[in-house]
């Protein structure tokens, strides 16, 4: 015989603590890869060598 559980709905302050962690890693994300494209930019090594 099989006992179905009920589904117990999330208490807010679980669904806020959610909500809150969703939103930190999705601004991590963004954050890491702004800051990647802020560091030292892309130049030409050994230039010199075509000479």
């Amino acid at each position: 015989m099989l006992i179905k559980k009920e589904e117990e709905m999330p208490t807010n302050t679980k669904k806020t603590e959610l909500r809150r962690k969703r939103k930190k890693t999705s601004q991590a994300k963004k954050r890491k890869k702004v800051m990647s494209k802020m560091s030292t930019p892309v130049f030409a090594i050994h230039t010199d060598k075509d000479e």
